[in-house]
């Protein structure tokens, strides 16, 4: 393997494999780590730094540990003469040097307290400048890599060797001891990612996170972080006008990620069929919540933290775009009230992890209403899970006439069909989004929004239970009513400078390139006889497919799958066809060129009960262009 190793002076640019280079990277100072550019993807060499090291610690005394190896199988080291001047031998007998007794009153060692305030309390923006320009400078070197593989992980060094430094250090002991990691982390800023609902971070949401992380506020009341609060209100209003389109008193707040904010649903869902569920637990007749089976698997997460027990999570078959059958829906109500069930709540679907299936929210509260009011019992809590499909509201308000994008007929067509589904988030009493995927923000953005204030009642605390917060307000103050009582400004932050940033249209246009995007790659793959495209109607970023060898009819295969006259053994046989041609892509790519696909044991439709195995890919990079389609097309042409 090659590799490019780091200078002996701390100015040496680094050399890239395109003949460019990176100034001022600083490698030496990172560690010893070398960037490699040759080679397997997840090898990186290091080397050892002959400096004195500072001492450490194991955190358990019992653990092994190796002198020679360092946090994430690097070397540890810290710089001999550190950023304040102080050499390491003075830090050490600074540190070490026994002082007089003090007076009573008299502060502990002030010359060692004042060094550590100093470096670590206040804001050294110099020092802070500095790191984050290397910070960057990695970044920019890794867009010059193929995607994924940076650095191997070995979790069994980093469980040996849990150190904490004895001795105070500096900012770049800080830095020194993540770099490793840092470097070895994809930041999915390449456009041959087309895994999954996941991409790169626009800048600027970066903006935001950083001002958040300098202030860094807790949301859970207005004395803890002041106008970051006001901030998530007019985040979550704004959020709420593009989804629930101009309601009168919307609500919510930001979560950790969408199993939270569905969590938030269902609990309301509980409260409302089993009032006093928050104090005095689950009892009386079975409590159920139902969900499409191509919902997110974290809905079971929810029913099993909830009490209710994923048995009683009810999964109501999909059609073959991957939406909720409305009339197995209704049957199932029916059966269920018809046991004396409790239905808690209902959880839609707004664009399916696999294959962006969309449940018809309208249809789906009129049958909850309908036959809830049938049975006399409390209408379900509806709830959507748009934690991927929301970003489809950006065009509501696109004027297909006018057409200012000028998108083509067929695409114009699509998003026609995303407008009318996305009408029907105004019949629903809660959203879930994920800010953090098509919002192209930071982790974590995820929102839980409540179409109507009232709904959050059914959570509120009384004022006597949190103490410390008696100046608490029920008007705007979450800590009376969130799962969470800290919880990070980050969501906020990044929804406001980026809806700033890029603006409606700016969304809009990158929304629509997704679309269209999927759509040419789906005209292409159905086009090839052995290729079946199994959500080609489906108006999203992903595309989900079968690929077998050349000489099968997938068409042909895919109706006698879904007709339930394909034998078993057949279908297994093709099945493995699938995911061995898949296997084969993986290992014969050029990841230089060449797109990173995944693979779904189930996209979402189980015509007779059968899961369908796919390939997936997910248009979610705005600089994935036409030429990454032709490779993915010519590819399979060539694997067959």
């Amino acid at each position: 393997m090659s590799a490019i190793r780091p200078s002996s002076t701390t100015t040496e640019a680094v050399r890239i494999p395109s003949g460019k280079t990176t100034s001022a990277l600083r490698i030496q100072s990172l560690m010893g780590i070398a960037i490699p550019w040759q080679g397997r993807a997840g090898e990186i060499e290091s080397r050892k730094s002959p400096e004195s090291e500072r001492r450490v610690r194991p955190i358990f005394a019992d653990r092994p540990r190796s002198d020679q190896v360092g946090q994430g199988g690097g070397p540890r080291r810290s710089s001999p003469i550190t950023s304040d001047g102080i050499t390491e031998v003075q830090r050490i007998v600074a540190f070490s040097t026994p002082t007089a007794s003090r007076s009573h009153g008299s502060p502990m060692n002030p010359d060692r307290l004042r060094h550590l305030t100093d470096t670590f309390f206040s804001v050294p923006k110099r020092q802070l400048v500095e790191i984050f320009r290397e910070l960057l400078d990695a970044v920019e070197a890794e867009g010059h890599l193929p995607p994924g593989g940076l650095m191997s992980r070995n979790y069994e060094t980093a469980q040996a060797n849990p150190e904490i430094h004895v001795l105070p250090g500096n900012l770049k002991d800080a830095r020194d001891a993540v770099f490793p990691f840092f470097w070895g982390t994809d930041s999915w800023n390449s456009d041959l990612h087309l895994e999954n609902v996941k991409g790169p971070a626009n800048a600027a949401s970066m903006v935001g996170a950083l001002a958040c992380l300098l202030k860094n506020p807790n949301l859970c009341v207005d004395t803890y972080c002041l106008r970051s609060n006001e901030l998530e209100v007019k985040a979550i209003t704004a959020l709420a006008n593009l989804i629930f389109y101009h309601t009168q008193t919307p609500w919510g707040v930001f979560t950790m990620g969408g199993t939270i904010s569905n969590l938030y649903a269902g609990k309301i869902g509980i409260e409302k069929v089993a009032p006093g569920t928050m104090h005095h637990g689950l009892t009386g007749p079975r409590v159920v919540g139902l969900v499409s089976q191509a919902a997110h698997y974290s809905n079971k997460t929810l029913a099993g933290w909830l009490g209710i027990g994923t048995d009683n999570l009810i999964s109501i078959p999909t059609a073959p775009d991957c939406s909720m059958r409305l009339d197995l829906l209704e049957a199932t109500l029916h059966e269920l009230y018809d046991q004396g069930a409790r239905v808690a709540f209902v959880i839609a679907t707004f664009g399916t992890t696999d294959a962006y299936g969309i449940d018809d929210l309208a249809g789906i509260r009129a049958i909850v209403e309908r036959v809830a009011r049938a049975h006399e019992a409390i209408v379900p809590h509806l709830h959507a899970d748009a934690a991927v499909g929301w970003t489809s509201c950006f065009l509501t308000e696109y004027d297909l006439e006018r057409n200012e994008l000028q998108m083509s007929d067929e695409l114009l067509e699509r998003v026609g069909r995303l407008r009318r589904a996305a009408e029907g988030f105004r019949t629903v009493d809660s959203v879930t989004i994920d800010f953090h995927k098509m919002g192209w923000g930071h982790y974590p953005g995820s929102a839980f929004i409540v179409n109507r204030r009232e709904e959050l009642r059914y959570l509120l605390r009384e004022k006597q239970e949190v103490p410390y917060f008696s100046e608490a307000d029920y008007r705007h103050d979450p800590a009376l009513f969130t799962l969470e009582c800290s919880r990070p400004g980050l969501g906020p932050y990044s929804v406001m400078a980026s809806l700033a940033g890029i603006g409606l249209q700016g969304y809009q246009l990158l929304t629509a390139r997704m679309i269209e995007l999927a759509s040419t790659l789906k005209a292409r793959l159905e086009r090839l006889e052995n290729c079946k495209v199994l959500n080609f109607e489906t108006p999203g970023p992903s595309v989900v497919f079968w690929v077998l060898p050349r000489g099968r009819d997938a068409k042909r295969i895919y109706e006698q799958v879904v007709a339930g006259t394909l034998p078993v053994e057949s279908r297994q046989r093709f099945f493995s066809e699938i995911r061995r041609l898949f296997e084969k892509r993986q290992q014969s790519i050029d990841p230089k060129v060449d797109a990173r696909l995944s693979f779904t044991s189930s996209m979402g439709y189980l015509p007779e009960g059968i899961p369908l195995p796919a390939w997936k890919a997910v248009f979610f990079h705005p600089r994935t262009d036409e030429q990454v389609i032709d490779r993915i097309v010519s590819g399979i042409e060539d694997l067959v």
